[in-house]
């Protein structure tokens, strides 16, 4: 007898999210770069909240060039959460991470990922692209899924995914990318104190190589419009960040040593416009060299930032490759496999020519801003 779970469709799906919920008119229209995603909801109070996050890139329908841009539509529906009766299998996490996160069906043509903690389900497929839950609540999962729409795009043309900050300065891009806890957030959002440095992104950079001869920038990075996710001891730390945290809650965490605030799971939002300035955030712009911070809070040797060659320090490596994910659907529709072993060689085909340095010795963040700031310099490297 076959089993009904292996005949559902993403349409059958698709009409059980739905529920017979109607959606409310218009919309909210998110222009990126190369792409128009367009979110509808029967909710105003979530794409309220949607419309205040994206700000920097919500446009107007005369602004949808539909000839050029990738254009898609995104379902939210505000609701309880969906029981579907599936067999979910757990998407497997990340070395060093613990606990239940992400689990999945696949069907034929597209996948359901329901998160573990929250209930809130996605379905990801070509003609379907659906979050249902408590998304009000969890609406920072919402915007994940609708960045994975963007990161999907990219990676569908030859865009490499890397787990890095990234920023832009005199119109280069430099990427900040380091092992787990290893602060690169914390870093990237140091030198946005200088005006002069703007937003690319916080932990998802994508590059590609360019594939025009007269083009000059022959490595390119991109952002995603996602804003970075502090930890405490970020916020504790950093002037321009203070009031993120209200002021009981810093009371609290002023009390705690530097180890206790490091293991504290609870994460704040930056808003870039607000904190540092509106006009400071960048979709793109050429890679002039990327950091990889490999030092550690209890060493106590010099900070030194030293070049190394990607090619004969694959262990750095592995702080920059990161996995498509459980919502990556290639352009024939597939999904991404949750045993997939990411390779290095593309990783090292993009970064041939890249400056690459490694950062080692005890943490500290003013030196290594110091240092980064050459990069962005008209001739690149360091003095």
């Amino acid at each position: 007898m076959t089993d009904p779970q292996s005949r559902l469709s993403a349409h059958d799906i698709a009409e059980r999210l739905a529920g017979g919920q109607g959606l409310l008119p218009g919309g909210l229209l998110l222009g990126l770069d190369d792409m128009t995603i367009r979110v509808r909801s029967n909710s105003a109070e979530l794409l309220e909240n949607l419309q205040g996050y994206f700000s920097h890139i919500v446009i107007a329908d005369t602004d949808t060039d539909t000839d050029t841009d990738t254009f898609i539509d995104l379902h939210a529906f505000e609701c309880a959460a969906p029981d579907l009766s599936l067999d979910y299998v757990d998407w497997p996490r990340e070395a060093g991470k613990t606990g239940r996160k992400d689990a999945f069906f696949d069907l034929a043509d597209g996948r359901i990922v329901t998160k573990v903690r929250t209930g809130m389900v996605f379905l990801q497929s070509k003609d379907h692209r659906i979050a249902a839950g408590p998304c009000l609540e969890n609406d920072n999962q919402v915007i994940n899924f609708i960045n994975a729409q963007y990161m999907n795009m990219l990676q569908q043309n030859g865009w490499s995914i890397c787990h890095a900050a990234g920023l832009v300065r005199n119109g280069r891009a430099l990427g900040l990318a380091g092992f787990s806890g290893g602060g690169k957030s914390t870093l990237m959002l140091h030198m946005l104190g200088n005006s002069d440095t703007a937003f690319l992104t916080n932990d998802r950079l994508f590059a590609k190589r360019s594939a025009a001869s007269d083009d000059a920038a022959k490595v390119w990075a991109a952002g995603i419009p996602k804003l970075p996710r502090i930890n405490p001891g970020t916020a504790l730390n950093n002037p321009l960040l203070g009031d993120i945290v209200d002021a009981k809650r810093r009371r609290e965490l002023a009390s705690l040593s530097k180890a206790e605030l490091w293991d504290i799971e609870e994460k704040y939002d930056v808003d870039i416009d607000q904190v540092y300035g509106t006009g400071r955030i960048i979709g793109r712009a050429p890679l002039c060299g990327f950091v990889i911070l490999n030092w550690a809070h209890d060493s106590t040797a010099p900070t030194q930032i030293t070049r190394v060659d990607l090619a004969q320090r694959r262990d750095l490596l592995a702080a920059v490759m990161k996995s498509p994910g459980p919502f990556y659907q290639r352009a024939d529709g597939s999904m991404y496999e949750s045993d997939a072993v990411l390779a290095a060689e593309p990783y090292l085909a993009t970064f041939a020519g890249v400056p690459v340095y490694e950062v080692t010795g005890q943490v500290d963040f003013d030196r290594i801003a110091q240092q980064c700031e050459a990069l962005f310099g008209d001739q690149g490297g360091l003095p």
